[in-house]
């Protein structure tokens, strides 16, 4: 009997078999850019996120890795089945743990008379704001892949590693910076403080008093 693997199956050109290649460049942009927002809040509006926000941008960089490794193969021209495959699980592990930590900090605020942690955008706090769309992710990437097969396609234009390449250094940026903002929140400790006032880098070095 002869076995058939993913990859041996056609999949759709054109137009239409290239969706899933700019899809997985619009969800990391996306994720990084939601990233970006909580940067925003730390650096401008002076507010230190806590362990579980760094948690949520942590699976949220993450399901932004997962697009882009798809994004990545389709630079060499190519994107095989089990490089999609692989791409949106990683995604949809990293979506739906997310899920859960913004939940989670959701319930810890949830009690009649409690203000929250941090500003709000909308009326909604920005861990209610990372339920929503960590909730809106795992159907937008289970839909992807139910429909894998009509909507992926193996060869990828040269002229769209640009925008890959563009994507994937915005990401990488954004990553270094968070790591570094981490760094300095926490400084030479082993956990970060539940609700945190100052970088701690800054007064384990003996720059602040």
């Amino acid at each position: 009997m002869n076995s058939i693997l993913p990859d041996a199956s056609p999949m759709a050109g054109g137009l239409l078999g290239r969706v899933q290649y700019w899809f997985a460049c619009f969800f990391a942009f996306g994720w990084t850019g939601v990233v970006c927002g909580g940067l925003y809040y730390q650096f401008v509006e002076w507010e230190y996120p806590c362990p579980l926000c760094i948690a949520q941008r942590m699976f949220m960089l993450l399901a932004a890795i997962g697009a882009g490794v798809i994004i990545r193969r389709g630079m060499n021209g190519s994107v095989s089945g089990r490089d999609y495959m692989m791409g949106w699980g990683l995604a949809l592990v990293a979506v739906v743990a997310g899920s859960f930590a913004s939940w989670r900090q959701t319930m810890l605020h949830i009690l009649p008379g409690d203000k929250g942690y941090g500003s709000e955008v909308f009326g909604l706090h920005l861990y209610v704001w990372a339920w929503i769309l960590f909730t809106a992710s795992v159907v937008a990437v289970g839909v992807v892949m139910a429909f894998a097969h009509a909507t992926a396609g193996r060869s990828v234009p040269a002229s769209y590693r640009l925008p890959g390449q563009l994507v994937l250094g915005f990401l990488a940026l954004v990553i270094a910076v968070n790591v570094v903002a981490v760094f300095f929140e926490e400084g030479f400790h082993w956990f970060l403080p539940d609700d945190p006032s100052r970088y701690e880098l800054l007064y384990d070095l003996g720059i602040l008093d």
